[in-house]
């Protein structure tokens, strides 16, 4: 296959903070859902500082009833021993390390975590390359990732309340896109980003090539989310796609 395009439609994230609602509205919508933009913001769980984290969208997904499979690469949270472990006994893994880091930030995703895995959530350690995003993309399966927006865009860092750049006093900046295309011949991953102004086109939809993004997925390490989210129908609904890396 040179190119898989699924037709796919963003809107514009009200704010500094929604990009992650706002992807997932938008994977909502490619499924048929009729929950709007406004629903989707007002439910799913914020960070005070702003913003919110790909397992607080999976969690909202597996409670309207979708499978929702993260696969991590966040080092500081997810120890790599753990990768082949039950739910149960991850589970246990992260109440143990909650005890000893007393991080506030990491005692929230560690009760998000423990909320998605008691809801059926799979959490997944894989390499990220272009086989496992192509994996997904090609069976026309849309890909929620938290990165490095500061990487993406090629942008200064930001800095203040307002988020300004500031290429001195800033720090890096991490994002919400949905990944949902992919161009074999030119090796360029199809990007839907909710932020209109962003840097690197000025427009919701573009394309990247598949080094830059895989890139930017892991940089998102220092701004806490650097994962793919996979939101699929429940078995048996309409749209509903075998997992490509499902174990047999």
């Amino acid at each position: 296959m040179m190119k898989s395009l699924v037709p796919f439609e963003i809107a514009p994230q009200p704010d500094e903070i929604t990009c992650g609602p706002t992807c997932l509205h938008a994977i909502y919508r490619f499924y048929q859902d009729p929950i709007s933009l406004e629903q989707t913001i007002a439910e799913v769980s914020m960070l005070e500082e702003g913003g919110t984290l790909a397992v607080l969208l999976a969690c909202h997904a597996l409670e309207r009833g979708y499978r929702a499979t993260i696969y991590t690469y966040k080092l500081q949270l997810f120890d790599p021993t753990w990768a082949s472990l039950s739910p149960t006994a991850l589970a246990e893994k992260l109440k143990a390390q909650a005890r000893y880091k007393p991080d506030e930030k990491l005692r929230i995703a560690t009760s998000a975590y423990l909320q998605f895995l008691e809801l059926g959530g799979e959490l997944r350690a894989k390499d990220l390359n272009g086989r496992l995003l192509r994996a997904f993309l090609n069976q026309g399966t849309p890909i929620i990732t938290g990165l490095s927006a500061t990487y993406l865009y090629r942008s200064p860092r930001e800095y203040g309340p307002k988020c300004d750049y500031d290429d001195i006093r800033g720090e890096p900046s991490g994002h919400f896109v949905v990944l949902h295309g992919y161009d074999q011949q030119q090796r360029l991953v199809h990007v839907a980003d909710p932020l209109q102004s962003n840097p690197l086109t000025g427009s919701r939809k573009y394309e990247a090539s598949m080094d830059r993004v895989i890139n930017a997925i892991l940089l998102g390490v220092l701004t806490y989310d650097a994962n793919l989210l996979i939101i699929q129908p429940a078995r048996g609904k309409q749209n509903a796609q075998t997992h490509p890396d499902r174990r047999r």
